[in-house]
């Protein structure tokens, strides 16, 4: 598994009309271990995510079926990998 950070940028008159279908979308995703953690920037201009997922590709279908996306309310998305080290929700090294 494989962790990613997901930033978005919002098409300001669609991603308020849009927000409740991708906040249940996201909501899944938490209650199966997908998502860390999600919000919205400062200003409401966009948001970021924490995902873990097998490979680039499989987040790539995920984030592909955000609501967000489907509807045209992304603007611009950026994904990086990333590899936490340290951290209070991490497991203890061993």
């Amino acid at each position: 598994m494989a962790w990613f950070v997901v930033e978005i940028r919002y098409v300001p008159e669609k991603f308020a009309e849009v927000r409740p279908r991708h906040r249940d979308y996201l909501l899944s995703l938490a209650e199966r271990g997908i998502v860390a953690i999600a919000g919205p920037l400062e200003n409401d201009t966009g948001g970021m995510a924490l995902y873990q997922a097998e490979s680039r590709e499989a987040l790539q279908e995920i984030i592909d079926t955000d609501p967000y996306h489907l509807e045209g309310a992304v603007a611009e998305r950026t994904v990086r990998e990333f590899k936490p080290v340290i951290g209070a929700w991490l497991p203890a090294p061993s």
